[in-house]
C-alpha cells in the first residue's frame, strides 16, 4: 500500500527548511521534495560574489544559528556551507533532485506527481520560492537587440563583461550589487524607474527587518503609518557598494525608450551602442505546479492565502513567497515566524479531517 504523508513539503531551499524543523518538532509524517542536485536552493544560483545584508546571528533559520562569517556579513558559500549542515543537523527527510510536475487534490488526499513518481498526502506547503519565475519588463524592439541581455539569476560575474558597455537595470539591491563589480571592469550606466534611496552606512539588515517589523505590526493593529518614521531607505550598504560609491558609479539615469539591433534609444531620442543589459527585475511566484488546483491569481500571480494558508483549496499552505505568505517569509531571518504559524495551523487540521 501506498505511503500517505500527513505533510509533503514543496521545495528545499530556506523556507522548506524552515517548516520541516517544525515538522519534525510536530512528529508528523513528512518529507521534503526538492528539485536541485545538491543542498542550498537558489543561493547556488546566485552570482559568484553575493553578500548577506545582515551579520549571521542576523540571518538565521530557527533553532541553530549561523555560524560566524570570515567576512563581515555571511558570503553565499558561506549560506550554502549552513543550509547543507542544516539539513544534516536535523537529519531532515529530504528526496532530490524530484521535480514536482503538478499538485491535483483526489478524494480527499493531494496528489503530487513527479518525474517518476506519485506521492499522496493530507497536506501540502508549496515553498518553491520566486527565483524560478524571473521577471524581465517588455521593451520595443527586444527581440531585434542583437546585444547580450540576460536576467540577474543567469548573472555570475564580470570577467565575460570586460570592456564592453552594460546596462544594469533595476533599482533594487541585486542591482547595486551587481553594478559595482561589473563597474569595475565595464563602463556601465544604472537605468531605474526613480532615484533610489540609500541606507545609512550603519544600518544592515537587521535595522532594515526591524523597522520594517514596527510598520507591519502598527499596520496589524490600525495604526496610522508615518512613512518618514519607517522608511531609511532601499539600497544596503554592504562592502562593494560603499566602494563603488567611492568610485562614483552609483548614479542612476531613467529608463529608455526601446531597443535597436545595436543598442537603446533615449528619451532625448538619442541613440547609443549597448554590448550588453542585465535585467535587475525582480521575480514572480514559481506557483506553476500548483496549475491542476485552478487557484485563482491576481495579475500580480498571488493567489488569496490568510496567513499562509490557502482560502482556495483546504490543505494548502504556501511559505517564502514575500509579504504575502507571511511576514518577511522570503528571508532567512523572517521564514522561522511563517514556518511556526503554518505547521501549527497544520497540526490543527489534521485532527479535524
Amino acid at each position: 500500500m501506498q505511503e500517505i504523508y500527513d505533510t509533503i513539503v514543496i521545495g528545499g531551499g530556506q523556507s522548506a527548511l524552515a517548516c520541516a524543523y517544525y515538522l519534525r518538532r510536530a512528529d508528523l509524517n513528512y518529507v521534503l521534495l526538492d528539485d536541485q542536485p545538491a543542498p542550498g536552493a537558489s543561493w547556488r544560483s546566485y552570482w559568484d560574489s553575493l553578500t548577506l545584508f545582515s551579520p549571521a546571528m542576523f540571518s538565521s533559520l530557527p533553532g541553530w544559528l549561523m555560524p560566524e562569517s570570515t567576512s563581515e556579513n555571511p558570503l553565499r558559500e558561506e549560506v550554502i556551507s549552513y543550509l547543507t549542515q542544516y539539513e544534516q543537523r536535523y537529519a531532515i527527510p529530504l528526496e532530490r533532485p524530484v521535480r514536482v510536475q503538478d499538485v491535483c487534490h483526489k478524494d480527499g488526499l493531494f496528489e503530487i506527481r513527479c518525474d517518476q513518481r506519485l506521492y499522496l498526502a493530507r497536506t501540502v506547503i508549496s515553498a518553491t520560492g520566486t527565483f524560478r519565475d524571473p521577471i524581465v519588463p517588455h521593451y520595443k524592439g527586444s527581440k531585434q537587440y542583437e546585444g547580450l541581455q540576460f536576467h540577474s539569476s543567469q548573472y555570475k560575474s564580470p570577467e565575460t563583461l570586460a570592456g564592453k558597455r552594460v546596462l544594469i537595470v533595476g533599482g533594487g539591491n541585486s542591482g547595486a550589487q551587481i553594478l559595482a563589480e561589473v563597474s569595475k571592469v565595464a563602463d556601465t550606466s544604472w537605468v531605474t524607474l526613480e532615484e533610489v534611496s540609500f541606507l545609512p552606512d550603519d544600518v544592515d539588515g537587521r535595522v532594515l527587518f526591524d523597522q520594517a517589523s514596527a510598520r507591519y505590526y502598527a499596520m496589524q493593529k490600525g495604526e496610522p503609518i508615518d512613512p518618514y518614521r519607517y522608511s531609511l531607505g532601499s539600497i544596503v550598504m554592504v562592502p562593494t557598494v560603499k566602494e563603488a560609491r567611492t568610485r562614483g558609479v552609483l548614479q542612476t539615469v531613467r529608463p529608455f525608450e526601446r531597443f535597436t539591433a545595436t543598442g537603446v534609444v533615449w528619451p532625448d531620442s538619442q541613440e547609443e551602442v549597448i554590448d550588453a543589459v542585465i535585467w535587475c527585475t525582480g521575480f514572480g511566484y514559481a506557483l506553476d505546479h500548483l496549475a491542476c488546483l485552478q487557484l485563482q491569481r491576481d495579475p500580480k500571480g498571488k493567489t488569496a492565502v490568510e496567513g499562509t494558508r490557502s482560502i482556495q483549496q483546504p490543505g494548502l499552505w504556501l511559505v517564502g513567497y514575500g509579504n504575502w505568505t507571511g511576514f518577511a517569509s522570503a528571508t532567512l531571518i523572517g521564514v522561522g515566524r511563517s514556518a511556526r504559524q503554518t505547521v501549527a495551523e497544520i497540526e490543527k487540521y489534521l485532527e479535524q479531517v
